[in-house]
């Protein structure tokens, strides 16, 4: 069995709709109620959540937007390239990984509401990350744009949304 395949088994993780596998690790027990949230929010969240979340190989997250800043932390495999379009409409990377002399960063927040997918920076292997939201995730946060959409808004970035969008 191969490093990928026995992560995915011992910690349980599932596919997830962006692509890759996951499985939450952490809902805070507390919530904040809703009229204490910005306007972006539908309803009362939990403090916040955390995710295991493994790309293998070729496999990428598509391009997709929450409404919390994401925390992501690198924890075994490959590094991993985080793409990203922000507010202003700019595209950017940033490689998690444990290799900090070559510009690796073993953790790496992705602000609200900024586009965003990642990639495993070596084809032929996988990737083990961390997320943690706060306030806590609902999928009710979750937008994840189609390729033709994208291509409108951002016609400048159509070599990474045709990479990133399925």
């Amino acid at each position: 069995m191969n490093d990928s395949q026995r992560w995915i088994e011992s910690l349980q993780l599932q596919e997830h709709p962006e692509g890759g596998w996951f499985r939450e690790s952490y809902r805070a027990s507390e919530s904040i109620p809703a009229e204490c949230l910005p306007d972006r929010f539908n309803g009362d969240r939990c403090f916040c959540t955390a995710i295991y979340f493994l790309l293998k190989g070729t496999d990428f997250s598509a391009l997709h937007r929450i409404r919390q800043d994401e925390l992501w932390h690198f924890y075994d495999g490959s590094p991993l390239t985080i793409h990203m379009i922000d507010s202003a409409g700019a595209y950017s990377t940033v490689k998690l990984g444990r290799n900090i002399e070559s510009g690796e960063a073993l953790a790496v927040v992705v602000n609200a509401g900024w586009l965003f997918g990642a990639t495993v920076s070596d084809p032929r292997s996988w990737t083990l990350v961390g997320c943690t939201v706060a306030p806590g995730f609902e999928f009710a946060d979750f937008e994840m744009p189609g390729r033709t959409q994208l291509l409108e808004q951002y016609p400048q970035h159509r070599h990474v949304i045709e990479q990133l969008t399925r």
